[in-house]
């Protein structure tokens, strides 16, 4: 943090402080503490990341080697790098070039992408020279069909591919199988870094190049600041692509400079609009974004293009602060040509000597020099009266070139460099890195502190000012407390009254997880205890019983088997119903009280009385009460078992037909043996009875009678122990009366605790705010100080 102000070397302590501070107060917790963090990270640290990021050839390069003044990164109309750069600062002295290659490996990769997408097969081993031919040589022929680089996303990726390959061929033996391998300058035997920039601009060695770093020595890289080219958002190679995303969401990222194309294409393409969208995604860029519409120089020779610009701008982009139109084509070899005279041929024999070379002797015409020559004659944008320029078509480009600007010499070039935006652009952005970055980033963390600053204060005013309203003598606070005695106790009553309802509410809806448990348990047990009872069921056992109630006769009819029977099954499953019931409403009331007795209201009660108010034995009466109806509930329902079920005798029942194929067989003889072999039937005909009568008992009809028995004792018991707890005022003041003497001593001791500890917090909060203040007043951001805890304002 050494390029802060002194006022500001303590800023991240003194916010983590204040973040402390709130992360104590329980109530506070669940402020949102994430922006503020980011916006301390920003403006504290020594590093300021701008990444340029855009589409695949909108210019990147060419506008930040216009911004830097001096032709570091590759740049072409038709290709562009995948490379990431990033520029730092160096003094002057110092400047020097890291680079880092691909591996073999990542090359290979990109390769047979590449040639996938083209149509190529057979092209794994790129190290053989027959297989490199065969590729150059696809990749000319669909160059030549597409009719150059530029023309088609075909043609680049063929362009794309002829230049890593070239790359990989030439740096061979700089390159490693599977790691990147790292060189400085000096290990190129480069003397300055302008031999390095110049080696590593070459499209062939930039296409295999993973990573370059520049320390360069410029006033716009002061201050920590680092700028950041990246690949194209649709760049060729898919994994180049992500790069520029990745690095738009990472959180060293500080601005962005968008540079966007639709001064050449009229709209905004599906990958610009995505990168807009990932950008706001990232908290730590806020609104530190420039939008660059690069090439504005096409919209000069088209009034259409130049509409659909100006509608885009406006619709779009009317609130963004930093919005510009530049052509970083003219705008930076404009800013070269100032060192060029008629001697290098205004730079044709310096600046552009590479790409002026041609074949057989022939010059070529760079692309500035058309770009210049159509500005001089058709952009509209020179007065007249000033400029008299002709364009001769007996003279070649270069030649119309050099002529116009021997005739036309300073002037013409100033006005370029005006009109292609880059001025303006430099100027804009240098103005907000040497002005606006530092109090932005101070004031965006004010901002973010303040509505955390602020919650605090009313916190910790709200604590002094209730506790300074507490009694501060003994005689004092016992009589505040005999005061609330009688609405302390009503309260306590609601509160029993209401925490029974919501248990009993929670029984009838299903929502009393316990009680479901303790339910199902029964539905089990009186499933499985009826067929214990059907598999075992003795017809020998019935005959005798029926035979015995009649000594005169010898025999016993069939009816007289399932009379036995009805009554042997309803009377066991009485019994089973009735255990489980006890045991549902025994494991219900001990529940209901060991809630009770965890509840807030009940250790109210014990301090108040110095017992529960008659609340335990009162649950234990009406547990006894409400087992009884339920035990009485159960013998009604099982009582009604006996009893056939209605359709039992319906024709074209099965039951009917098992009664009438069991009659048949009891019917054989008229002794015992008959009725005994017939047992297997009697039991199934048993069954087809008992089975929807008890599955009717325990899945509908009994649930309900065990919601309402429960409802109907406990309600009423909530709302008179509630008033009776009220009537216990008198042994409640005799109670209290007895033990608020040390309760009161306590009371105002730990109040004085609280009050002294919140007093020290304000004094923590008041120190690290007044330190936040003052680096903020450093930044002269007196709009934005954080509020202070005053004496005066409690």
């Amino acid at each position: 943090m050494s390029n802060l102000a002194p006022q500001c070397q303590e800023l991240q302590t003194q916010v983590e402080t204040i973040l402390q501070l709130l992360h104590q107060e329980p109530a506070l917790r669940s402020q949102d503490i994430t922006p503020v963090q980011i916006s301390l990270d920003k403006a504290i640290s020594p590093r300021f990341e701008i990444v340029f990021a855009g589409a695949f050839s909108a210019g990147k390069s060419m506008l930040i080697n216009a911004l830097l003044e001096r032709e570091l990164l590759y740049s072409a109309e038709g290709h562009a790098t995948g490379t990431e750069c990033k520029i730092e600062y160096a003094p002057a002295n110092e400047e020097r070039v890291v680079l880092t290659f691909l591996s073999e490996a990542e090359i290979r990769e990109q390769a047979v992408l590449l040639s996938q997408q083209l149509g190529f097969t057979g092209v794994e081993n790129i190290n053989k020279q027959d297989v490199i031919d065969l590729l150059h040589q696809g990749c000319q022929a669909i160059l030549q069909q597409e009719g150059g680089e530029s023309k088609s996303e075909r043609a680049k990726q063929a362009k794309a591919l002829i230049l890593l390959l070239e790359g990989y061929v030439a740096n061979r033996d700089r390159i490693n199988t599977l790691n990147n391998a790292i060189y400085s300058m000096e290990q190129f035997n480069f003397s300055n870094l302008k031999e390095a920039a110049g080696y590593a601009r070459r499209g062939s060695n930039s296409a295999v190049l993973k990573r370059i770093e520049y320390y360069c020595h410029h006033p716009l890289l002061e201050d920590g600041n680092i700028i950041i080219d990246t690949p194209g958002i649709d760049a060729p190679v898919e994994k180049d692509a992500q790069v520029t995303y990745a690095k738009i969401q990472h959180p060293d990222t500080s601005a962005v400079v968008c540079v966007l194309k639709p001064a050449s294409s009229g709209d905004m393409t599906k990958e610009e609009t995505e990168l807009l969208e990932t950008m706001r995604e990232n908290a730590g860029i806020r609104d530190r974004v420039f939008y660059i519409f690069n090439r504005i120089d096409e919209t000069w020779y088209n009034n259409q293009l130049r509409q659909r610009l100006d509608n885009l701008i406006t619709g779009q982009f009317r609130d963004s602060q930093r919005v510009y139109k530049t052509s970083g084509l003219l705008g930076f070899y404009g800013g070269l040509l100032k060192q060029t005279s008629e001697l290098d041929r205004f730079g044709l024999d310096s600046i552009f000597a590479e790409s002026v070379k041609g074949l057989d002797g022939k010059e070529d015409t760079p692309q500035f020099v058309y770009a210049f020559n159509n500005y001089c004659v058709s952009s509209g944008k020179l007065a007249h009266s000033q400029f008299r320029i002709s364009l001769n078509g007996f003279e070649t480009p270069n030649t119309n070139y050099v002529r116009i600007l021997r005739e036309q010499g300073t002037p013409l070039i100033k006005q370029l460099i005006q009109d292609s935006g880059i001025e303006e652009f430099r100027n804009g952005i240098t103005k907000y890195l040497t002005e606006e970055k530092r109090p932005q980033l101070f004031k965006n963390l004010a901002d973010d502190l303040e509505d955390i600053c602020i919650k605090i204060k009313k916190h910790y005013q709200t604590i002094q000012i209730d506790l300074d309203s507490q009694p501060r003598e003994i005689e004092s606070m016992k009589e505040y407390e005999l005061q609330k005695l009688n609405q302390q106790l009503q309260q306590v009553g609601r509160d029993f009254s209401q925490h029974i309802n919501d248990e009993v509410n929670k029984i009838i809806n299903n929502h009393c997880p316990e009680f479901e448990d303790d339910f199902r348990q029964l539905q089990s047990k009186m499933i499985r205890r009826l067929d214990e009872l059907l598999d075992t069921f003795s017809v020998a056992d019935a005959y005798r019983r029926a035979t015995l109630s009649h000594p005169r006769n010898a025999t016993a009819p069939l009816l007289a088997i399932l009379v036995e029977a009805f009554y042997y099954l309803s009377n066991q499953l009485e019994d089973i119903l009735i255990d489980s019931c006890q045991h549902v409403i025994a494991n219900l009331f001990q529940q209901l009280m060991e809630k009770i007795r965890k509840s807030e209201y009940y250790r109210q009660l014990y301090r108040l009385l110095g017992n529960d108010g008659g609340i335990e034995l009162e649950v234990k009466a009406i547990e006894t009460a409400t087992s009884q109806a339920i035990v009485s509930s159960a013998r009604v329902e099982c009582d009604r078992f006996v009893r056939e079920s209605p359709r039992f005798y319906d024709e074209g029942t099965f039951s009917i037909y098992q009664f009438r194929q069991t009659l048949q067989q009891t019917s054989q003889s008229y002794d015992a043996e008959s009725v005994v072999e017939a047992e297997p039937a009697i039991r199934q005909l048993l069954k087809l009875d008992f089975e929807p009568k008890v599955s009717f008992t325990i899945r509908q009809s009994f649930r309900q009678t065990l919601n309402q028995t429960i409802k109907t004792q406990l309600l009423p018991m909530g709302e008179k122990q509630a008033d009776e707890i009220l009537q216990l005022y008198p042994q409640a003041r005799d109670y209290l009366q007895e033990t608020l003497q040390q309760e009161a001593e306590e009371k105002i001791a730990n109040n004085q605790r609280l009050l002294n500890q919140v007093e020290e917090k304000i004094q923590v909060y008041n120190s690290a705010v007044l330190g936040i203040n003052s680096c903020l007043q450093a930044m002269q951001l007196y709009e934005h100080l954080l509020p202070v805890i005053g004496g005066e304002e409690v």
